[in-house]
């Protein structure tokens, strides 16, 4: 299979959708740099979905994002889904794999939603075993997303960013920085996202993620349902000053645009990191 070259310092790419399959496959983009497949909707497919992504790789770069690996998991990732995900990687050869700071279920169940786990120095031997099985399995470093969350526990001895910081040394993996993640955590819990952001080693970033939420009246829930709200554009300005060669992704998976209404939205991350860095001292 042909492929296109890798990703390069700055890009910025989008989440690829099936609604969107007839545009990408009629005309190029000049908007979107390269694309995130989400890696469960490939890993078992043999028919037109893995066939659109292999062709869709031939022409950008390609990153597979999973939403069930389960690194917090006490039992450890599933071996037959990591044999499943590099299958798939070794046929996309994708410039990034990652996956969630989180545990989706137990006892060999899974229930479809991302978790979050205590902060604890118990919960990072766990991750940092779990993430040394996967990626010995896939033969590649793993990006571990920090996840958006509605719980707190009381377990917990440390701030979320210095959890992701710690696991990120500790398994020597890399950080998929969701800004939009860390802005409506900040909200439901209480801390100032900008911390957040600032916290975070420039060289454990791997991506970037941009999103948008719903407001609840109580608390902000991760829906990627719209575009990125105002005060999540300002968190982002303030990653890439600190981030500028993290590719960044526009998520958006339900209630999704038009393929023009999703370029547009890459359009204005690409504009503001042009931007940020163009007013950057020398």
């Amino acid at each position: 299979m042909k492929t296109a070259p890798g990703v390069r310092a700055g890009m910025t790419g989008v989440g690829l959708r099936s609604v969107h399959y007839p545009d990408l496959l009629g005309r190029p983009s000049t908007a979107v740099d390269w694309f995130e497949a989400i890696s469960e909707n490939y890993m078992d497919s043999e028919g037109r979905p893995l066939e659109v992504l292999l062709k869709i790789r031939e022409d950008y770069p390609v990153a597979l994002h999973g939403v069930s690996l389960s690194v917090g998991g006490v039992e450890g990732p599933r071996s037959d889904y990591l044999r499943r995900l590099r299958r798939l990687a070794d046929r996309v050869d994708p410039f990034l794999v990652s996956d969630h700071l989180c545990f989706t279920g137990a006892h060999a169940s899974n229930v479809h939603d991302l978790l979050p786990l205590p902060y604890t120095e118990e919960a990072i031997v766990t991750v940092a075993r779990n993430v040394a099985i996967a990626q010995d399995a896939l033969g590649r470093r793993l990006a571990l997303e920090n996840v958006s969350s509605y719980l707190s526990y009381r377990e917990s001895v440390m701030t979320e960013w210095e959890f992701l910081i710690a696991v990120a040394r500790r398994a020597d993996c890399r950080i998929l920085l969701d800004v939009n993640n860390a802005y409506v955590s900040a909200r439901n819990h209480g801390f100032a996202a900008e911390d957040y952001i600032d916290a975070v080693p420039a060289e454990l970033v791997a991506q970037i993620h941009l999103g948008g939420y719903s407001d609840m009246g109580t608390f902000l829930f991760d829906t990627h349902s719209r575009a990125p709200t105002p005060p999540v554009w300002e968190l982002y300005r303030r990653a890439v000053r600190r981030l500028p060669d993290a590719p960044t992704l526009i998520e958006w998976d339900a209630d999704i645009p038009e393929w023009a209404g999703l370029e547009a939205q890459a359009v204005q991350a690409r504009a503001i990191r042009r931007e940020e860095h163009e007013l950057k001292p020398a």
